[in-house]
């Protein structure tokens, strides 16, 4: 497994290993629940840990870095609508 380049809208990118994705994607499956639900609270926890995962998995790449970006996260503050956008059938991280 390799390592991917991940997107946090408003952030920046980061490294991260593929190997990460089956823990992200737990956090992915509960933040698909509480958006068919509306849970907007659930939601915002959950969005918030996901990106904390992220951010201590991944390395940080230089700001002036413009790698193509294999995964876009949402920002921290995302509302429940502009997430719904950008999600595909299975959340959103591939797997």
């Amino acid at each position: 497994m390799g390592d991917m380049i991940v997107r946090i809208m408003g952030e920046g990118q980061v490294r991260l290993a593929e190997s990460h994705l089956t823990e992200l994607n737990k956090l992915d499956d509960v933040l698909l629940q509480e958006l068919e639900k509306g849970d907007g609270p659930g939601f915002r926890r959950t969005l918030e840990a996901l990106l904390a995962k992220v951010r201590e998995l991944g390395e940080p790449l230089p700001d002036d870095s413009l790698e193509p970006s294999e995964l876009i996260l949402p920002s921290q503050d995302a509302t429940l609508e502009e997430v719904r956008d950008l999600l595909r059938d299975d959340g959103l991280i591939p797997g």
